[in-house]
């Protein structure tokens, strides 16, 4: 089994890297807050031609059925800028969802669903749809359900294409949440519920490389500024205390890593350990980069929590999305129960 990342991969990332650099993704993301859709979108455009909206979307419907690594590699990019949208629904979860629908597996899924599935799926693939989830009790809302031209929702009862209603609000302004009512039935519960816990788990998945990304945007960016900010007439990356503090951060991101891949490894081949390792993944990620947004806050002061300091971007996506796909306590709790052989989870 090969656990280094292939050339092609680090290509990949290295072009998402470029594109989201070129792009004042901060400016998308605080337009994104006020409900202006149209920058962000214009950016998840240039990244679907890259690939990126077709990773999960099986190569018969237009996609390029990538493994999950690839999924990582490009998440862990688009945490490392701070990118509006339904990232970790539209681009790892929902896909396979519909793919259920769509290849009308069962009975229940009617004929005009199974077209729409496969409809949508095309759309998503070449960036033309953008889409969002609400599945309770693990997500309980549906994230940015006025930008996504799809919105589904999976309530035990069935899989329904639903409609926003209410907005809540979120600590980080780009997020915007919203409740969802049932509109049209696609599936019956019991025919998408083993499609729906895979899409859990690339859900999960995804969000931990999300995390990852963010922590290493507050690492390079505290680095960049603890060069630049003088204090008694030094740089404070000068003194020990600041170095020590960047150094630990550096560590907890990279002890994440290995933990975040070999995850993505168990779920592409379909390992039964792979609840377990998504959790410990997710788990390590969302603790890296809490700690990265500790330092960062510390690195650069009283700055760092006005909203015009890009940081506060990443800051407030952390705090979000660390307690979205499943709190910390509950994949502690998979691990443990998995630790323990009883097969626990929270999309179990």
């Amino acid at each position: 089994m090969r656990f280094a990342v292939t050339a092609e991969q680090r290509q990949f990332g290295a072009a998402l890297h470029g594109l989201l650099a070129d792009a004042d993704v901060a400016a998308a993301a605080r337009a994104w807050a006020t409900g202006d859709h149209e920058p962000g979108l214009a950016i998840w455009r240039e990244l679907a031609k890259l690939g990126v909206t077709a990773l999960t979307v099986p190569e018969s419907f237009g996609g390029l059925g990538a493994e999950p690594v690839d999924l990582v590699v490009a998440c862990e990019e688009l945490g490392h800028h701070p990118l509006p949208g339904p990232i970790a629904e539209s681009i790892a979860a929902v896909p396979h969802v519909l793919t259920t629908v769509a290849t009308a597996g069962s009975a229940g899924a009617t004929g005009s669903a199974a077209g729409l599935a496969a409809d949508w799926l095309a759309a998503l693939a070449s960036g033309d749809l953008v889409a969002t989830l609400a599945l309770p009790p693990l997500l309980p809302y549906a994230l940015d359900a006025d930008a996504a031209g799809l919105v589904l929702l999976a309530d035990g009862t069935a899989l329904w294409q639903a409609t926003p209603q209410a907005r809540l609000e979120s600590a980080d302004r780009a997020r915007r949440l919203f409740e969802v009512r049932p509109d049209q039935p696609l599936a019956p519960w019991a025919d998408t519920e083993p499609a729906l816990r895979q899409a859990a788990g690339y859900g999960t998945l995804a969000s931990a490389a999300l995390l990852l990304g963010a922590g290493r945007g507050l690492l390079e960016a505290s680095t960049g500024y603890a060069k630049t900010r003088e204090q008694f007439g030094r740089p404070v990356g000068a003194f020990q205390a600041v170095k020590h503090a960047l150094a630990d951060t550096a560590i907890g991101l990279e002890f994440a890593r290995p933990l975040l891949y070999a995850a993505a490894i168990a779920l592409g081949a379909g390992a039964t350990s792979t609840a377990r390792d998504i959790s410990a993944a997710r788990v390590a990620c969302a603790q890296a980069a809490r700690h990265a947004a500790r330092v960062a806050l510390q690195v650069h002061g009283a700055i760092g929590y006005t909203l015009e300091c890009d940081i506060s971007l990443w800051l407030a996506k952390i705090r979000s999305l660390s307690c979205t796909w499943g709190s910390q306590s509950e994949h502690r709790a998979v691990v443990l129960a998995a630790l323990g052989q009883d097969g626990a989870g929270p999309w179990n």
